[in-house]
């Protein structure tokens, strides 16, 4: 025990410094003055007004390009327009990085001591007539070649007469944001570049900010916008399990690393879909009705879980290649699998216990999961680490061929492997010990923080899980991340007693899903039968390598016109592959492919096929066991629900 706090006190005391304020050496330094304006946001545009400290000579200042969070190189430099350098009243002259794009040369005359930057961003999401959303990396400009963490900086902020405030970012005097009145700015205290892209800001005409789970320090927050007035007043059933979602990781982690935290979700059509961590808050964006009603919320219930855990695995632990300097510096993604694989187990586990979703809700969605990977031909070629060391080449790909080629598997995968090692815990200990225990060991150190970042490596991933329970666990890892492995590791549900299986109807929550519309609603999916995934209108998305489709050489962005001589709908293809089962006759296809049409059979007779979890009989059911809440919770009409003023 002894030596393995003599190995964190160093690097946690200096973050520690960070986490309380700026670090000393900061004590002294002049911070940057940037005002970001969006009140020009209904017309996709943000400004920036940016006052530098600087001494005479040639200066280098750079934009984010590797943002914290999107595991590539990110950053808005194609966005950033109406770049202006002026110093006593003077206008500079500059010129971009031959190499590094991102970066800006300007030669500063004697007698200056503050340059003065003007840039405009061109949005292209996260805003609407009503609501904007600013990621501070479209605005920021800074000293480059410097840790961000020792740059000092002091945001202030213009929004649209009337619209609300929310984030993380302490304001300079106390109490909530006021509502802005016309042409008014909104200040907030200084902090550092590197915390300041960590801290985004929502704000909207429609808004309103609900305390959560009151009776847990420190204070947690869900700040709301949305298109229309109705849709960000929310619900009571929905404010209590997301005060549930606040006990319950409380009560998983142990502790927290952050001064507050702030759910920031966008409701709108317009705005798009978002899912970013950051350390005191987290962005979320979901269609207007994204929480309007309990099939909207089960589609999204492991969006604000999954954001909320990153504040612990993520943001406060993070791959010590995934953490680097400055926003230049390339990130390295090889731990992907257990900054956003676990996340992804987590962040289900709790949607769960939240009561976000039911147990068995749980289960469907497990199932489907586990079905998609192990209908990942990819697999075959590609082992789930080079998913995580490519992310950033394979972030939003076409989907054509993406079943051979892989994605962010990293995911999914890390979730089955979490899984996995949860059960095998549980199955060691006669179910004494989990995850769970884990987790307050290695998202624990330190206790409760402000937001800090502590990095580490695959070595200490394996001795804290032997702290739980001696196993060979580095083999155990290695086996399933560095392996080709043809099939996904079912060995989670198997020891949580229960099988893959397949049925020729949809399970319940499925359906349920369905019904709440979105981008799934666009989409037919008979991967696990013919293996073919289409849009709407017969349009090939995907089709699954070496399945029954690509054996009749069908090919994405190819549409069907008709199925067994009847003009293709999602029902004739259902009914097509339901009426082969059992016998020899194909289905018969007629296929659009460029300005060409052709016919094609495909030769498949097992009918449709939906996974689901089904019980084995005789086995200890762990996987309801994990789901189970830890924490107290409180009912809708009782849950202490207040709007702050505003």
């Amino acid at each position: 025990m002894m030596r393995k706090l003599l190995r964190l006190t160093a690097p946690l005391l200096t973050l520690l410094c960070l986490g309380l304020g700026l670090a000393p050496a900061l004590a002294q330094r002049v911070p940057i003055q940037i005002l970001a304006d969006l009140t020009d946001g209904p017309r996709k545009l943000y400004h920036a007004e940016i006052d530098l400290p600087v001494t005479p000579g040639s200066l280098d200042l750079i934009t984010p390009e590797w943002i914290p969070g999107t595991h590539m190189p990110a950053g808005p430099a194609n966005e950033i327009t109406g770049v202006v350098f002026t110093a006593n009243g003077k206008t500079l002259p500059w010129r971009r990085d031959d190499v590094d794009l991102y970066e800006f040369h300007v030669t500063i005359p004697q007698g200056v001591t503050t340059l003065h930057a003007h840039l405009d961003c061109i949005v292209t999401s996260r805003v609407s007539q009503k609501l904007a959303v600013l990621e501070w990396e479209k605005l920021l400009l800074y000293p480059a070649h410097i840790p961000v963490r020792e740059i000092p900086i002091q945001p202030s902020l213009k929004v649209p007469a009337g619209w609300g405030i929310g984030t993380a970012l302490a304001p300079v005097s106390s109490g909530p944001y006021p509502i802005p009145a016309a042409g008014s700015t909104t200040r907030f205290a200084v902090t550092n570049v590197e915390q300041l892209e960590d801290s985004p800001v929502l704000t909207g005409q429609y808004f309103h900010e609900f305390a959560l789970a009151p009776e847990i320090t420190p204070k947690h927050y869900i700040d709301v916008v949305s298109d229309y007035p109705g849709d960000s007043n929310l619900r009571p059933t929905v404010l209590a399990e997301l005060s549930n979602l606040v006990r319950e990781a409380t009560a998983l982690y142990g502790c927290h690393h952050y001064h507050e935290y702030h759910f920031l979700l966008t409701l709108s059509n317009v705005a798009g879909g978002e899912g970013l961590e950051h350390g005191q808050s987290s962005d979320n964006g979901v269609g207007e009705k994204g929480f309007a009603d309990k099939a909207h919320v089960l589609r999204n219930a492991d969006l604000l879980p999954h954001e909320f855990t990153h504040s612990w695995n993520g943001k406060y632990r993070r791959p010590a290649g995934l953490y680097q300097p400055t926003f230049a510096t390339p990130e390295r993604g090889n731990l992907l699998w257990v900054y956003e694989g676990m996340t992804q187990y987590l962040g289900n586990v709790l949607a769960a216990r939240a009561g976000l979703e039911t147990q068995a809700q749980y289960r469907d969605k497990l199932a489907l999961s586990a079905a998609n990977l192990d209908y990942r031909p990819g697999r075959e070629w590609r082992p789930t680490e080079d998913t995580a060391i490519a992310a950033s080449i394979l972030r939003g790909l076409n989907p054509a061929w993406s079943n051979w080629r892989r994605g962010q598997d990293y995911y999914q995968e890390g979730e089955l492997l979490w899984l996995d090692a949860d059960t095998l815990i549980r199955k060691l200990t006669g179910n004494k010990k989990s995850l769970d225990d884990f987790e307050r060991i290695f998202l624990g150190k330190g206790g409760n923080t402000g937001p800090l970042i502590v990095t580490y490596n695959f070595d200490e991933l394996v001795r804290d899980l032997n702290e739980v329970v001696p196993y060979d666990w580095a083999a155990f890892l290695q086996d399933r991340i560095d392996r080709i492995n043809p099939h996904a590791d079912l060995a989670g549900i198997e020891q949580g007693g229960y099988k893959l299986v397949y049925q020729d109807q949809p399970s319940a929550t499925e359906r349920v899903m369905g019904s709440a519309g979105g981008s799934a609603g666009q989409w037919a999916d008979f991967w696990f039968s013919v293996g073919l995934r289409l849009s709407h209108d017969g349009t090939i998305a995907d089709v699954r390598w070496n399945g029954p489709a690509d054996k009749a050489m069908l090919a994405p962005g190819e549409k069907i016109m008709a199925v067994n001589g009847l003009i293709y709908s999602a029902d004739a293809m259902r009914e097509a592959i339901s009426a082969a089962k059992g016998n020899s006759e194909p289905i018969h296809l007629i296929v659009q492919a460029d300005s060409y049409v052709h016919t094609t059979d495909i030769d498949y007779h097992d009918g449709m096929r939906y996974p689901v979890l089904e019980r084995a009989k005789g086995t200890p059911d762990y996987l309801d066991d994990i789901a189970r809440p830890l924490a107290q919770h409180e009912t809708p009409s009782g849950a202490k629900q207040e709007e702050q003023p505003r």
